[in-house]
């Protein structure tokens, strides 16, 4: 498509010009996300060969025999392999689908708090496949670049609105996060998809900010967009891909959108392709308090950010 609702905003701006050019880049980024919820950032000083490293790396992983892979299985929420067939995103929506046509590695938040209960689910300790030893550093760096980036996100959120600089972060101090490598099978590995089928089946995301990073050159995300369509979301270089998840446009009563989105089926002759996603969210206590009007839309009852997430997650495993 030509036109796109989902613009591009570079960060530089904010960490290196004025208070006019910080404003200036939360004004678009506040337009963006009443908009469309989605949006592509630059400027935000992840290093490149890293995401490239992380890529390669997972590749190696996923490339290994099922049978080898097993060792790591696990359900949706666990910390290891997620196998085909485990997870249908589009229930989510309440929609029956097939499951999703992909695999994952997931990882996420292992700092235990003590306790245990919480510590079992929010904080496991992450499983990286002994066949890959390097995966884990790279993961570990990664996620830590994606941890500094999402807070600056939230940092940027708030002066959009007009808010104290920490009013989103103060309930990022211990945040429980997952970090999904997807890896997408090509059509000849996957063959036919059945009539509903997806790689990622329509559904928004849960939590406060989800930044994406898209193997360059892969299509298929898509975005639902205010005049009920499907669009082909853009990719630039050495972007990421942003959006907002549910639990964030409760906290804004709705100013932003949670926007739907799905990445299609492969087609005849489409390879494999692999995306690195990392859904941050908040601490697993933190009480969130809708922003009502005249900020937000509506003003919904508090939730605890935990079990708000924990039923969303729920509803979308087959395992």
């Amino acid at each position: 498509m030509n036109r796109t609702s989902v613009p591009l905003i570079d960060l530089a701006p904010w960490f290196h010009g004025d208070l006019a050019d910080r404003a200036a880049v939360a004004t678009r980024i506040d337009e963006a996300l009443q908009d469309s919820g989605f949006l592509l950032i630059g400027g935000h000083g992840v290093p490149s060969d890293l995401r490239a490293r992380v890529r390669e790396l997972a590749r190696r992983f996923f490339s290994l025999e099922h049978a080898t892979k097993a060792k790591y299985a696990v359900s949706v929420g666990g910390r290891g392999w997620l196998p085909p067939g485990v997870e249908a995103n589009g229930y989510a929506e309440g929609t029956a689908t097939p499951p999703d046509l992909k695999e994952s590695l997931s990882a996420g938040a292992d700092a235990a708090i003590g306790d245990a209960e919480v510590d079992a689910f929010w904080f496991q300790p992450n499983v990286w496949p002994d066949e890959v030893p390097e995966l884990a550093a790279a993961g570990r760096r990664y996620m830590a670049h994606m941890r500094r980036v999402s807070d600056e996100l939230l940092a940027v959120f708030a002066s959009a609105l007009g808010l104290a600089a920490d009013h989103f972060t103060q309930h990022t101090r211990h945040p429980t996060y997952t970090f999904n490598i997807n890896w997408y099978p090509s059509r000849g590995r996957v063959g036919t998809p059945e009539e509903g089928q997806y790689r990622i089946g329509p559904h928004t995301d849960f939590g406060t900010v989800t930044v994406l990073d898209r193997q360059p050159g892969a299509r298929g995300l898509q975005v639902f967009n205010r005049a009920g369509e499907w669009e082909d979301a853009p990719s630039e270089p050495d972007t990421f891909t942003v959006n907002i998840g549910d639990l964030m446009a409760r906290w804004t009563g709705d100013r932003w959108r949670s926007t739907r989105h799905r990445v299609l089926a492969p087609e005849v002759g489409d390879g494999d392709a692999m995306s690195l996603i990392f859904f941050y969210e908040t601490d697993h206590d933190a009480r969130i308090e809708s922003l009502g009007p005249p900020i937000g839309n509506t003003a919904y009852p508090e939730v605890v950010a935990s079990e708000y997430l924990r039923s969303k997650l729920d509803a979308i495993s087959l395992g």
